[in-house]
């Protein structure tokens, strides 16, 4: 997992909310920072990633390329033994994630995944499901459940 010390946040807005996360948090929110940027880095018509806030949490937009939707991360509010990786509750990505990997990953309602501060975040599940989320608008066609 990556250090804070080590890590290059360039929104200084974006880094406080990181540095005021319990330390034990920021390690596996950090862990999917460098997933969501390394999916993007290199998954095709993705482009460059605004790292901002939306909410007060770290959210990744495809501001240039328009090619996917929002992807934010944050500690699940009222359990600070969860974490979660959040969609846009318009799209049908947690129903497409939920059909594919039902036994993988635990999901809430329709704009989350969770995470449990003590288990083993299945990283190709999770590179998958950012690269399905970081390529939406550009894949709309595809994007329909049948």
């Amino acid at each position: 997992m990556p250090k804070i010390k080590k890590l290059q946040i360039e929104n200084p807005m974006v880094a406080e909310v990181f540095l005021n996360y319990p330390a034990t948090i920021r390690e596996k929110l950090l862990f999917l920072r460098e997933l969501v940027l390394a999916v993007a880095k290199t998954t095709k018509g993705v482009g460059l990633i605004e790292e901002t806030l939306k909410w007060g949490e770290p959210s990744y937009l495809t501001s240039q390329s328009k090619s996917g939707t929002t992807i934010r991360m944050h500690i699940v509010r009222n359990d600070s033994e969860q974490y979660a990786l959040y969609f846009n509750c318009k799209t049908n990505l947690i129903d497409r994630f939920r059909i594919k990997y039902a036994t993988k990953l635990k999901f809430s309602g329709n704009r989350a995944i969770l995470f449990d501060l003590n288990e083993k975040i299945p990283i190709a599940v999770v590179k998958d499901c950012l690269r399905t989320a970081l390529t939406y608008n550009q894949n709309k066609i595809k994007n329909e459940i049948n």
